[in-house]
């Protein structure tokens, strides 16, 4: 294999890299987003417990129709 050879292989590694780097960036970024939209998500499901908890101790305390 000429130099020519070698440089063309060299430069598909590099490329190879540069797209390996730029795939494992993007997972990472996914990866946080994720963990941000599970702990919003446990967040809302904490409130909306909460709130019914709320709405059943109301409900309970109405007067009861004879």
């Amino acid at each position: 294999m000429g130099t020519e050879g070698l440089e063309q292989a060299l430069d598909r590694i590099e490329q190879a890299v540069a797209r390996l780097e730029a795939s494992a960036d993007a997972r990472e970024a996914e990866m946080a987003e994720m963990i941000a939209l599970r702990a919003r998500h446990r967040r809302l499901k904490d409130t909306v417990s909460n709130e019914l908890q709320q709405l059943d101790l109301l409900l309970a305390n109405l007067p009861q129709k004879p």
